[in-house]
């Protein structure tokens, strides 16, 4: 081989070294970028902490009060009107 040949198969090995070096980079991307979605995974859909379980938390949360405030509301009114009306049975009757 003359030396013209070496250097180009230095260069070529050279080459190589780096893609492979590229390629184990990837490989190491590629693991984190798994490891990563897995957790978003377990992040999203653990049914006793994830976002799913979190969001029915919170609807059963919003139901409940919903269903209280009417209760309230219903009663207020109720006892309102109740007032209203012993009032002007005082004021009309009395």
């Amino acid at each position: 081989m003359d030396h013209g040949e070496d250097v180009k198969i230095f260069e070529i090995s050279g080459k190589l070294d780096r893609m492979a070096d590229g390629i184990d980079v990837v490989r190491e991307k590629q693991e984190e970028m798994a490891d990563n979605i897995s957790k978003i995974k377990t992040a999203i859909y653990s049914p006793d902490q994830g976002l799913y379980a979190r969001i029915r938390e919170l609807e059963q949360w919003k139901e409940t009060h919903s269903r209280i405030m009417w209760l309230v509301i219903t009663s207020l009114v109720g006892l309102s009107t109740a007032t209203v009306w012993r009032f002007m049975n005082d004021v009309i009757g009395g």
